[in-house]
């Protein structure tokens, strides 16, 4: 029974497990990725993590420690020299782990372990702060500073043309003679309409005259 066992054995005794993570701690420091079990990448996180931290403070008490741990000074040094610069910004969770699927051989759940500032897929640049200047304000403003222009409408003058002549009027005023030969057209009219309708009484007295005959 279990009974409250947080560590995994991996199968295998203390010395034999101690010394596999370092192997395997080593070659994370030096490839950067590795691809293993999930039990095992599980294991080695929490042996590398804490060796990733102490390579933030480069002192001599800490590489001592450190290669205490790994027993390789190659390691030492990438891990201070390189990997201590990328994660200086990074307050932890300095690994990922990748499932891949299941091995072949032993049907073993397999995965990828790798430091999470060396990968250039999933690391995310940092955008530019620009200031961009909008057109549509910058238009609207020429717009309104700029003068509106009068609209003058063209006025078509058109000619006026009298009725009666000027000349007509003053010829009639000036001479009598014109006058008085109006006038007499005028009374002969009326003579002749007059005329007319007496012959027409007279004709028709006549008519009654000769039905009552």
């Amino acid at each position: 029974m279990r009974h409250n066992k947080a560590n995994n054995h991996l199968g295998r005794k203390a010395g034999h497990r101690r010394l596999m993570l370092a192997n395997m701690a080593a070659s994370l420091i030096k490839s950067k990725r590795i691809t293993t079990t999930v039990a095992k990448a599980k294991a080695l996180r929490k042996y590398v993590e804490p060796l990733i931290t102490k390579s933030k403070s480069d002192t001599t008490t800490n590489r001592r420690t450190v290669f205490s741990y790994l027993q390789d000074k190659i390691a030492v040094t990438e891990l201070f020299n390189v990997v201590a610069g990328k994660i200086s910004e990074r307050p932890g969770g300095y690994t990922r782990i990748i499932k891949l699927g299941f091995r072949l051989g032993d049907s073993a759940e397999t995965a990828m372990i790798e430091l999470v500032d060396f990968n250039d897929i999933y690391v995310k640049e940092a955008k530019k702060t620009t200031t961009r200047r909008s057109r549509r304000k910058a238009t609207s403003t020429s717009v309104d500073a700029a003068p509106v222009a009068p609209i003058v409408e063209d006025v078509v003058e058109t000619p006026v043309v009298d009725e009666a002549p000027e000349t007509t009027v003053q010829s009639v005023e000036e001479t009598p003679a014109a006058v008085e030969e109006i006038s007499a057209d005028v009374v002969s009219e009326e003579e002749t309409t007059d005329s007319d309708e007496s012959s027409e009484e007279n004709s028709s007295e006549e008519n009654s005259e000769n039905k009552e005959g």
